[in-house]
């Protein structure tokens, strides 16, 4: 759904401070300004909207675009990706547009496109999900490919020499002590403060400023007076992160993620699972789970399929119920689901996908057929008890002819601006619309064409039956 607006998150690298982001970003903004279809935009660094804490390296922007424009927000989507990225390479950036990325910021799931790796190392569950990630990324229509491996930031490791500990005469405990006074403080005392008391924390001046060659020569005091570099008593490292372990179910797990441009969900997933099933070995232990809006697709759509059998063998009951003829039932039943045929062209011929809404109008379209099939053989019936069978059958075609047309015109009418997507919100119910249409069309000729032919067929033979008896 074209929303005319665009969501940008952005994760600068891992450890970057808050004014280095925001300088990057700064960057950024002169690109945006410069796309024509841009009417306003405002950038949030170092939160966003879900429940978390967010590190100072990420956040987003909220872009408007002009309702009179040239261009689809897929397409400004397009061109603001590929100059960000020429611009700013060490930037991530992911587009999504305001329903989508709200939705995501509340949930866990964020993209339609979630691979799942399961398996016990941390180590080859970053080598699988990299190469996962590299194989996803060259599929046509997936963009904003992410391979989850997001790092927890740079850290200094210092890791104590015990035997220089001993050799000195200073204990570990000691030792963190000071550093921890040196870089953080510690609590010495406390001060009142009317009805309540104020910690006061001492700590070395100028702690704020330090970097690691700093760290190295901080001076740590002997048990006689004298003052050493703690890198005479310690390894003193900087690691670059380790990155952030996901869990689902209480297993490890890496997530490669992908949203779609111009691209159903179904047939994307499908060439990802051949792509990934084809060049990915998974060793024993491991497991790969297809998740994101694709899993809630596929939920869905079973819940409708058996919504589907479900309405079609109610619509079987109630006739069979109402005519008590096993046939007519079958024939009416057939010649409902057989007008799905109808939504599914419509569907294939505007290159709309399957999807919950157009379903829905699937379900729908096998009730309107149902209860039309129903009423003309309700007229059929009264006929036959003063004419023959084509006489009754023209009748009752007749009689309902009015009513069908009514019925078909008026729904295709009131439809057409929604299946056009005409108007706010028109593209969500778009193919429901779409569907519904189609099954209408196809209807009409199922209604007077098929349905008086199948009639005709069952009859014809009962009407011989009923003149050899009565010779």
């Amino acid at each position: 759904m074209d929303e005319g607006s665009i969501v940008l998150d952005y994760r600068s690298p891992s450890g970057s401070s808050l004014e280095e982001t925001d300088r990057m970003m700064r960057e950024v903004e002169k690109i945006i300004v410069q796309i024509p279809e841009v009417e306003t935009y405002s950038r949030r660094t170092g939160t966003e909207m879900g429940f978390f804490i967010t590190e100072p390296n990420k956040g987003d922007y909220l872009i408007q675009l002009k309702k009179s424009r040239s261009r689809t927000t897929e397409e400004v989507i397009d061109a603001i990706r590929s100059r960000v990225q020429a611009s700013q390479p060490a930037l991530k950036i992911d587009f999504g547009q305001v329903i989508g990325d709200m939705l995501g910021d509340l949930m866990e799931s964020v993209k339609p496109v979630e691979v799942k790796i399961f398996g016990n190392d941390r180590i080859k569950l970053e080598e699988m999900s990299r190469k996962i990630a590299s194989i996803v990324s060259k599929i046509d229509g997936v963009d904003d490919v992410s391979d989850g491996i997001i790092a927890a930031g740079p850290y200094v490791n210092i890791l104590p020499d015990n035997t220089k500990l001993s050799q000195y005469g200073i204990t570990s405990a000691n030792l963190q002590y000071q550093l921890q006074t040196a870089l953080e403080g510690n609590i010495v005392g406390s001060i009142q403060d009317r009805e309540q008391f104020t910690n006061i924390r001492l700590l070395y001046p100028g702690n704020r400023t330090l970097d690691v060659k700093d760290i190295k020569n901080l001076q740590i005091s002997m048990p006689n007076g004298k003052l050493k570099p703690i890198k005479q008593l310690a390894t003193v490292k900087l690691i670059e992160g380790d990155a952030e372990i996901n869990r689902e179910n209480l297993q490890n797990m890496g997530v490669v993620s992908a949203r779609l441009t111009e691209r159903d969900l179904g047939s994307a997933v499908k060439e990802i699972k051949q792509k990934v099933s084809a060049q990915v070995t998974l060793p024993q232990g491991y497991s790969i789970v297809y998740g994101g809006a694709y899993a809630e697709q596929q939920k869905s759509f079973d819940e409708l399929l058996i919504i589907l059998i479900t309405a079609s063998l109610l619509v079987f009951c109630v006739i069979l119920a109402l005519f008590k003829e096993f046939r007519i039932a079958f024939t009416i039943l057939l010649i409902a689901v057989l007008g799905i045929s109808g939504s599914y062209l419509a569907l294939f011929l505007t290159k709309t996908p399957l999807n919950v809404g157009s379903y829905t109008g699937l379900i729908m379209i096998v009730g309107i057929i149902g209860e039309n099939a129903i009423f003309t053989f309700l007229q059929f019936k009264e006929a036959r008890l003063k004419m023959d069978v084509d006489e009754s059958i023209v009748y009752a075609i007749s009689t309902r002819l009015r009513p069908k047309l009514m019925t078909a015109l008026g729904a295709i009418i009131a439809l057409m601006p929604i299946a056009l997507g005409i108007g706010a919100g028109a593209q969500m119910h778009q193919p429901l619309a779409i569907a519904i249409i189609g099954g209408f069309l196809v209807a009409m000729p199922m209604l007077l064409i098929v349905l008086p032919t199948m009639i005709r067929i069952i009859y014809a033979k009962s009407q011989g039956h009923e003149e050899l008896f009565e010779d």
